[in-house]
C-alpha cells in the first residue's frame, strides 16, 4: 500500500498538517491500497493564498507563452499513459484497454488541444469605438468527480491556465490518484509556484472552503445535483461566478423509422459505459409500444456482449463500480424499481457469480421496463442500468423526454437525419447524438435545468475562465 503524505501548495509537496486520511480502494477486490491526505480548511487557505500571490505573473504572460506549458504538461501525462490507466482502472472500474484511451488518452487530448485553442483565440476584438478584450477571471477553485477523473480535472484545468487563471483543486477522495501524478507532471513542467495547488480532502472540509474563500473568484464543479446546489448556495455569497456540470437523465428516443438493431445497440452501449457511472449516459430507451418485443429480444442480445469482469482481467468488457456505497445505492433502486412493478429484461439486483467477482463492487448489467411515473424513470441511478419505456407517438415520446428537472444528453434515432434534428430540437437537453453520431471534444458540452450550467470543451470551455472588459477609445 502506498502512503501520500502532502498536498502540492505553491509549487512544491507541502507535508499535511493532519494525521488523519483517506483511504483508495482497488474498485474490482474492495481492498485498500493507497491512501491520501485529509486536508485541512487552513491548507485549502493556503492553497488559495499562493494561487492568488501567483496570479499576477501568470496572468502577465502571452497566451502562446502559456499554452507552451500546457503542451509540456500533455506530453508528461502521455509519458506516464501505462501507470495513469492502471491506476484510474484500479479507482474507478473502468476495464483497462478502455481506461487507457478514454480516461488517459482524452485529458491528453484536451490538454494539448487547449494549448491549440488558446493560441487561436480572438482575445481582442474592436466594436465601434471600444477595445473589447478577454481577460482571466481570477483565482479559479476546481472540484472535481470521481467516474472520469482525469479529464474532468483537464477539462477546468487546463482552460483556466490557458486563459491566465490560477487553480486550487479539489479532486475526489474517492479517485484522486490519478491528481497527484497529474501535480508531478505539473512540476516537471516547470509550471511556477502557486499556478495549480493541490488539495487532497473532503467536500465539508476543503470544498467549502473553496466555495467560500473570498479570493477565489470563480468555482468550476462537476459532481451530483444535490452537491451542485450547496455548492452555488456557499459561493453566491461571495459573488462568484460558478460553473456546475451536475446529473443527467437522458433519454435515448428511437422513432419508428429507425434502424432499430444499430439503434438499441447504440442506446445500450451508451448506458453501460464506465458501468453506468457517466452523467450523461442515455439511461432511459424510449421506443414505440407496438416495437416493445422486438426492443427486449434486441436489448438482451445487446446486453450479452458485456462480459462482466475486474477491471485488469483480459477480455473484461464491463468493470465494478467505484465503491460498495454506490453498488449499495444502485442495487438498492434496481430493487425498488422492481417493488414498484418494472419488468426485469436482463440483469437484476443479486451479485453476479463468477471468476473474480467475489469480491470488489460489481453489479450486474440490468435492463427494466418502467412507466414514465415510476422512481427509476425519474431518479439518476449512476449504474449499469437501462430503463425502457414505451411511447405512443412522437409528441409523447417528446413529453417524456423532457419529463425531467434534468437536461445534459440525449439521442435521436431515425431513418431520415432531418427528422431525428427536428425531433432533436424539441428535446430540452445540452447535446443530442444523432443516430449515434461520436462525442466531438470541440462541441460545448453541459446542461439545461438541473444539470447544471456553464459549458465545457474546446473553445467554449475556456470562454468559462474570461471575463469581459470595453476599453472605449477617443475617435
Amino acid at each position: 500500500m502506498t502512503s501520500y503524505p502532502s498536498h502540492y501548495i505553491g509549487g512544491a509537496w507541502v507535508p499535511a498538517q493532519s494525521g488523519a486520511v483517506l483511504p483508495v480502494h482497488d474498485s474490482s477486490t474492495g481492498e485498500e491500497f493507497a491512501r491520501v491526505p485529509a486536508g485541512t480548511a487552513a491548507e485549502a487557505a493556503r492553497a488559495v493564498e499562493a494561487a492568488r500571490a501567483a496570479f499576477g505573473a501568470w496572468s502577465a504572460l502571452s497566451p502562446a507563452e502559456r499554452a507552451d506549458y500546457l503542451d509540456k504538461i500533455a506530453a508528461g501525462l502521455k509519458a506516464r499513459t501505462d501507470e495513469l490507466a492502471t491506476t484510474i482502472a484500479r479507482e474507478v472500474g473502468m476495464p483497462l484497454k478502455l481506461a487507457r484511451a478514454v480516461q488517459v488518452g482524452a485529458p491528453v487530448f484536451n490538454w494539448s488541444n487547449t494549448a491549440k485553442t488558446a493560441r487561436e483565440f480572438q482575445w481582442e476584438k474592436r466594436v465601434g469605438h471600444s477595445l473589447v478584450v478577454r481577460e482571466p477571471v481570477g483565482v479559479v477553485g476546481c472540484i472535481t468527480p470521481w467516474n472520469f477523473p482525469l479529464n474532468q480535472i483537464a477539462l477546468k484545468v487546463a482552460p483556466a491556465l490557458a486563459a491566465g487563471c490560477t487553480v486550487v483543486l479539489k479532486p475526489s477522495e474517492i479517485a484522486p490518484l490519478n491528481a497527484i501524478i497529474l501535480a508531478e507532471v505539473i512540476h516537471a513542467a516547470g509550471v511556477p509556484p502557486g499556478v495549480f495547488n493541490l488539495v487532497n480532502g473532503l467536500g465539508p472540509e476543503v470544498g467549502e472552503v473553496l466555495a467560500t474563500h473570498p479570493e477565489v473568484d470563480m468555482l468550476s464543479f462537476t459532481g451530483s445535483t444535490r452537491a451542485g446546489k450547496r455548492v452555488g448556495e456557499l459561493a453566491s455569497q461571495t459573488v462568484k461566478r460558478v460553473a456546475l456540470e451536475l446529473g443527467g437523465k437522458s433519454a435515448s428516443v428511437v422513432l419508428p423509422d429507425a434502424d432499430f438493431a444499430a439503434a438499441v445497440k447504440g442506446s445500450v452501449s451508451a448506458c453501460l459505459l464506465n458501468s453506468g457511472q457517466t452523467c450523461s449516459a442515455h439511461t432511459r430507451l424510449l421506443v414505440p409500444q407496438e416495437r416493445y418485443e422486438e426492443v427486449k429480444a434486441l436489448a438482451l442480445e445487446a446486453v450479452a456482449r458485456f462480459t462482466l469482469g475486474p477491471s485488469l482481467a483480459e477480455g473484461t468488457k464491463l468493470g465494478p463500480l467505484v465503491s460498495a456505497a454506490q453498488r449499495d445505492r444502485v442495487t438498492g433502486l434496481i430493487e425498488l424499481g422492481i417493488r414498484e412493478g418494472a419488468e426485469v429484461i436482463a440483469g437484476g439486483p443479486q451479485r453476479p457469480q463468477g471468476e473474480g467477482l467475489d469480491a470488489g463492487y460489481f453489479v450486474q448489467p440490468t435492463i427494466l421496463r418502467v412507466q414514465p411515473g415510476d422512481t427509476l424513470a425519474r431518479e439518476e441511478i449512476f449504474g449499469p442500468v437501462l430503463v425502457v419505456i414505451t411511447y405512443a407517438d412522437e409528441d409523447e415520446a417528446v413529453r417524456i423526454a423532457n419529463d425531467t428537472v434534468y437536461g445534459l444528453g440525449g439521442g435521436v434515432w431515425s431513418g431520415d437525419e432531418a427528422h431525428a434534428i427536428a425531433v432533436a430540437r424539441r428535446i430540452r437537453t445540452g447535446q443530442v447524438d444523432i443516430n449515434g453520431a461520436a462525442f466531438n471534444p470541440n462541441a460545448p458540452f453541459g446542461g439545461y435545468k438541473q444539470s447544471g450550467n456553464g459549458r465545457e470543451n474546446g473553445v467554449y470551455g475556456l470562454e468559462e475562465y474570461l471575463e469581459y472588459k470595453a476599453l472605449q477609445l477617443k475617435a
